[in-house]
């Protein structure tokens, strides 16, 4: 197991707008974090400043980029859908090839290839009936399929996913979270979600991100756990599934 990225004593925000405060956080070859929080509470600003977005105004970000990936990317992301411009006149298979780093040399990939990779990737997420369509014509749920693909196509170290269930229909909900579960055997995986009742049965561990980050090494979150780590929850029943609301944290407590 080795180290994708270190975090460490990290403060970030927006102007005068202090959204993260001394965060640590360590994301290694094999993990599959989910992100959790109230809205507002910094998961995304969190997601940003890993990825180099936006600066943060103290602390440190190492990033370890492994000899296996010297070819491909550290990070490949999927952003919330509502922040993507449908308007551009664009097909989805140029999207998906959009997400190929630039190679030189012997590992240059021709267009041919190019296309063919994303076509494959585009079969595997479910989207092979997509290749032509123009993205303004898409679903919320097609989107998805679609950005996820282009996420992939460069086997980053590490996928960074914001809401990816926000938007996706129900047939391929629990696709995408197995689709998920094959790729974390690829890639660590780092994702915001709200429906912790359905994401822990495939994260491996929680980071609960409420301006401070408390990480909790196991998937299993109790609200007896989360009070321990000063994350206090409600738990809503609906029929057979909970859903975890969290309240305000009156502490920070960092994980490593």
């Amino acid at each position: 197991m080795s180290k994708i990225i270190e975090i460490f004593s990290l403060s970030a925000g927006y102007g005068d707008d202090l959204v993260l405060k001394d965060v640590n956080l360590t994301v290694n070859d094999n993990d599959f974090i989910g992100v959790i929080g109230p809205n507002g509470g910094g998961k995304t600003t969190l997601l940003k400043v890993m990825m180099g977005l936006i600066k943060p105004y103290s602390g440190t970000i190492t990033i370890s980029k492994s000899s296996k990936r010297k070819n491909g990317n550290v990070f490949g992301y999927l952003p919330q859908i509502t922040k993507i411009d449908k308007k551009f006149p664009i097909s989805v298979l140029d999207v998906v090839i959009s997400g190929i780093i630039p190679q030189t040399g012997e590992n240059q990939i021709t267009t041919k290839e190019a296309k063919l990779k994303a076509r494959s990737l585009l079969e595997r997420v479910g989207g092979e009936h997509l290749c032509e369509k123009i993205v303004g014509d898409l679903s919320g749920g097609q989107m998805q399929r679609v950005l996820l693909a282009r996420a992939i196509i460069s086997l980053p170290e590490l996928l960074v996913l914001d809401e990816p269930d926000t938007f996706v229909d129900n047939n391929f909900e629990r696709d995408l979270y197995e689709l998920l579960k094959e790729l974390n055997k690829e890639m660590a995986i780092i994702m915001v979600s709200h429906d912790l009742g359905t994401i822990s049965s495939y994260v491996k561990t929680i980071a609960c991100v409420n301006r401070g980050l408390h990480y909790h090494h196991s998937n299993a979150i109790t609200e007896k756990v989360l009070e321990s780590y000063n994350c206090p929850i409600d738990l809503i029943a609906h029929g057979d599934l909970p859903h975890r609301v969290l309240k305000e944290h009156e502490h920070v407590n960092h994980g490593e």
